[in-house]
């Protein structure tokens, strides 16, 4: 696959991608990978899947390790760290990826288990591992980012709430990770093809990608947006820390 950042840009660098054993997370991994980045895969409870991609990744060239750990676990993303630590001693980039909230049989409050509290305690987890000019990634959706102000798919809606809640509280400490030295960025991207979330969408909602891609112009696939993802982990990051990806033309700034 090509890669957006430039052979050995990141050289040395330690990375760990939430929720990438599959879709933008796995892409995102290969990326980093590619620029010289080892890479954590961390995954719920996809062992297989994520070993495979580690091979992958192995037999292109790069360094990858799989973890498994589920996020709304305190202990266990504590056992994550712990490991990362063990094997490279430290992080330089965190990519906040993995989210949920469409699945069914889970509790009430999963998707803000997930999409909020689990998002802060991982990163304050990663923290103690992050030295000054470490770099933060948040991946969200401009559903969930627009969503005081733009309605969204009622299915959609809990994640979309969720995911805002927990961007909001990852921008709260913006200045106390200024302080340490650590960049943070929100990479906001529209539907993404391909991804489950936008099969689920379609499922429940029948020409719902078809009408999307007609009002955006144009709507990523799960490579193009990786792309943009892994970009932000090196890119000068704008004074409102956010990244948007495609048309927003639709969504109302709050």
């Amino acid at each position: 696959m090509e890669t957006p950042l430039a052979s050995g840009s990141l050289e040395g660098k330690r990375a760990l991608v939430t929720g990438s054993s599959r879709g933008v997370g796995a892409d995102t991994a290969q990326y980093l990978a590619a620029a010289g980045a080892k890479v954590v895969i961390n995954y719920r409870n996809k062992e297989k899947r994520a070993v495979q991609l580690v091979d992958k990744i192995v037999a292109a060239g790069g360094d990858a390790l799989a973890i498994g750990a589920d996020l709304t676990d305190p202990a266990s993303v504590g056992g994550m760290m712990s490991t990362v630590e063990k094997e490279w001693g430290g992080l330089d980039l965190l990519v906040l990826n993995a989210s949920g909230g469409m699945e069914s049989g889970m509790a009430e409050n999963y998707a803000l288990l997930l999409n909020r509290d689990a998002q802060v305690d991982v990163l304050n987890q990663a923290l103690p591992l992050m030295a000054p000019g470490s770099r933060v990634v948040f991946v969200t959706s401009h559903q969930a980012h627009f969503i005081r102000t733009t309605e969204t798919m009622p299915e959609y809606l809990p994640v979309a709430l969720s995911k805002r809640a927990g961007e909001d509280a990852l921008r709260e400490l913006i200045p106390s990770l200024t302080e340490k030295g650590i960049s943070f960025v929100v990479v906001s991207g529209d539907m993404i093809e391909g991804t489950i979330t936008a099969t689920l969408l379609e499922r429940s909602n029948p020409g719902a990608i078809a009408s999307r891609r007609e009002s955006a112009g144009k709507l990523y696939n799960v490579a193009e947006f990786a792309a943009e993802v892994a970009s932000a982990a090196v890119d000068e990051i704008p004074a409102d820390h956010e990244r948007l990806v495609g048309d927003v033309s639709d969504f109302a700034k709050a």
